[in-house]
C-alpha cells in the first residue's frame, strides 16, 4: 500500500476531481481536508493526498495517480468508472471503489420512461397542447408499448431491473451480454445486431469503456426492428460512448429507425444541434440516478468506501478488478 500521511491524527487530505454535491460536501469537509481539483492536475498537497473523490464521469489517469505518492483509494460516486485507469491504480496498490446497486431502480425507471415517451411521443404531445395546435386537429397516431419486443443490451443488475418492469407491460424480452445467463427466463442472442433485428425497442445498459465503444453502430441501427412492420426505437441509459452518435443521427434523419430516447451523449453536456432538432427523439440530461434519495445513497456509499479504506478497513463496494 502507498504510505499514509505523516500525521495519522490529522484529517486525511483528499483530492476532489469532481465537485462534491451539496448533500455530501459538509460531511466530507468534516472528516477530510478537501482539495479541489486544479487545471494543472498538480495540487500543492500532492505529497499528502491519500484519497480521490470522483464521479462516474471523472477522468483519473495514470499520470495523476503517479503524482500522488500517498494515494490509497479512488472513490467513485457512480456505478460507471471507465474514466479511471484501474490498471494504473492496481499497480500502485490503490483501491478503486464505486456505488453499484443503489441506483438500479432509478435507472431502470428512467429506461421505461424513455421507452414510453418515445413510443407515445409524450414530449411532442405536451408541446402540441401548449402551442395551441390541438384545435386544428388531432396528433398523428403513436405506437403501442405493451406487448412489444424488447431487446436489452447488457443483462447485469440494471438490465434485469428493466426486464422486470418490462414484463409488467407484457413485453417479449430478449438480451445480449458477454455470456448467456441460463437462470434468466429470457431469450439470449449472441450479438447485438442479431438482437436488434428481433426487437421493437432496443435498450442499451452495458458498461462503457474501450470494449463497448460505438457498439451500437450503423449495422445495428439498420437491423433494429427489421423483422417488424414498424421500425425500431433505441433507448440509451448506459454511456454516450456506446452509441456511434453520428450513425444514430443519420439513421434518425433518414428514417432508418423510428425514434430514440437518450439520457447520455458522446460529448456531454454538448448535444449536436442535428440531434436536438429531431422531433421524434426524447432527450434527457444524464439523469438516470438523479433523485434525491438515490444520490444521497450513492454519496453515503462513496463516503463509506473512502473512509473505510483510509482507516485500513475493507471497502464495501470495490470495482470488480480490485476484489
Amino acid at each position: 500500500m502507498p504510505a499514509a500521511a505523516a500525521n495519522p491524527d490529522a484529517r486525511p487530505d483528499i483530492l476532489a476531481v469532481a465537485k462534491p454535491m451539496a448533500l455530501i460536501a459538509p460531511r466530507l469537509d468534516e472528516h477530510f481536508t478537501v482539495h479541489p481539483d486544479d487545471p494543472g492536475r498538480a495540487p500543492a498537497a500532492a505529497a499528502t493526498i491519500r484519497g480521490i473523490w470522483a464521479s462516474g464521469e471523472s477522468r483519473v489517469g495514470a499520470d495523476l495517480i503517479a503524482r500522488l505518492p500517498a494515494l490509497q483509494v479512488i472513490s467513485v460516486m457512480g456505478v460507471g468508472y471507465d474514466g479511471i485507469d484501474v490498471a494504473a491504480a492496481r499497480s500502485r496498490g490503490v483501491m478503486v471503489t464505486h456505488t453499484p446497486d443503489v441506483l438500479n431502480d432509478d435507472v431502470a425507471d428512467l429506461a421505461i420512461g424513455l421507452m414510453l415517451c418515445a413510443a407515445r411521443q409524450l414530449p411532442a404531445a405536451d408541446r402540441f397542447v401548449r402551442e395551441g395546435r390541438w384545435p386544428q386537429g388531432p396528433m398523428p397516431l403513436a405506437r403501442k408499448l405493451s406487448g412489444a419486443r424488447l431487446g436489452i443490451v447488457g443483462m447485469g443488475r440494471i438490465g434485469q431491473a428493466i426486464a422486470r418492469r418490462a414484463a409488467a407491460f407484457g413485453m417479449a424480452i430478449a438480451y445480449t451480454a458477454r455470456s448467456a445467463k441460463p437462470a434468466l427466463p429470457f431469450a439470449y442472442w449472441p450479438t447485438v445486431e442479431a438482437l436488434a433485428e428481433v426487437s421493437d425497442f432496443l435498450v442499451v445498459i452495458t458498461p462503457g469503456g474501450a470494449g463497448t465503444r460505438k457498439l451500437i453502430d450503423a449495422k445495428v441501427l439498420a437491423a433494429l426492428g427489421r423483422s417488424s412492420a414498424q421500425k425500431g426505437i433505441l433507448v440509451n441509459v448506459a454511456r454516450g460512448s456506446v452509441v456511434d452518435e453520428a450513425a444514430l443521427i443519420d439513421a434518425l434523419e433518414q428514417g432508418v429507425i423510428a425514434g430514440a430516447g437518450l439520457d447520455v451523449f458522446e460529448n456531454e453536456p454538448g448535444v449536436p444541434e442535428r440531434l436536438r432538432a429531431l422531433p421524434h427523439v426524447v432527450l434527457s440530461p444524464h439523469i438516470g440516478s438523479a433523485t434525491r434519495q438515490t444520490r444521497q445513497a450513492m454519496a453515503d456509499l462513496a463516503f463509506d468506501n473512502l473512509q473505510r479504506c483510509l482507516q485500513g478497513l475493507a471497502a464495501r463496494t470495490p470495482v470488480p478488478e480490485c476484489r
